[in-house]
């Protein structure tokens, strides 16, 4: 059960992952779900366009990092407010997914083919080795790097940067496009899960991200624990009526939730 909470709670650590980056730049990746709905759904449409799942998964990666490193800049250079711009890009993210499933497959509900199938190893491999490889990376960029120190210290001491003569705004933008770059494999991760891609898959696992780090005080090893720990209610919610027939299904779903609130409340 614990390694099966493990593989469960990979798309959100990679969500947590690039969260962490664009919280320590402080542009707030307020974008996550909608980036993480999107991008499943473009690694279903590409794999079935392409026939290559892996070929769809790096296109997939390019095109929403791309998307959010123009935005990041367009931010940058004209002084953009980033809570609207991140709340428009979520909401513009989820419709535009709809948008693309009602133009390419003529439905904007679930989406299934035998080209985009997975048996459980696949998924379970795929899954560890990316999430692993992924935040391994990242941990390593940002915490024994001096690259790694100025992300870090973009969002607090940013007069300190420029004293140095360092262009802060270069760490910014790149957040941006980290934060895609996780939250991306993130959407995949979900989209391989259930082999096709189902409106709203994210299901609030980029707030959760978001609430991670806050909870984790942009400690990656705090991060991490929480997101196991919302991941293990959610697993909970997702089985427990296999051994507790009778309990609501609105309450279960609500369990991920709840345990962020608990714990929100109960560490402030």
């Amino acid at each position: 059960m614990i390694f099966e909470i493990l593989v469960f709670a990979c798309p959100l650590l990679l969500a947590s992952a690039g969260a962490l980056y664009s919280e320590y730049t402080g542009t707030l990746a307020l974008y996550l779900e909608g980036s993480i709905t999107l991008s499943a759904f473009l690694t279903f449409a590409l794999t079935v366009i392409t026939h290559n799942f892996i070929l769809a998964s790096f296109l997939t990666t390019i095109i929403i990092s791309s998307i959010l490193l123009f935005c990041g800049w367009i931010i940058e250079k004209y002084h953009g407010n980033v809570f609207i711009t991140s709340l428009g890009l979520n909401l513009l993210f989820a419709g535009l997914s709809s948008f693309l499933s009602a133009i390419i497959f003529k439905t904007p509900g679930v989406l299934s083919s035998p080209l985009f199938a997975f048996n459980k190893t696949q998924v379970i491999l795929y899954s560890i080795i990316i999430t692993v490889i992924l935040i391994s990376a990242g941990g390593y960029v940002l915490f024994f790097t001096q690259k790694g120190v100025y992300f870090r210290t973009t969002g607090s001491d940013a007069d300190v940067l420029r004293v140095k003569g360092i262009n802060i705004s270069n760490y910014k933008i790149v957040s941006w496009a980290i934060a895609g770059l996780f939250a991306s494999q993130a959407g995949t991760l979900l989209a391989m899960r259930v082999s096709s891609f189902v409106p709203n898959i994210s299901a609030g696992r980029g707030w959760m991200a978001l609430a991670a780090v806050y909870l984790g005080k942009k400690k990656l090893w705090k991060i991490i624990a929480f997101s196991l720990l919302f991941c293990g209610a959610d697993y909970l919610g997702a089985n427990i009526q296999n051994f507790i027939p009778g309990i609501p299904s609105s309450l279960l779903l609500a369990l991920p939730y709840l345990a962020v609130l608990l714990l929100s409340l109960g560490l402030n």
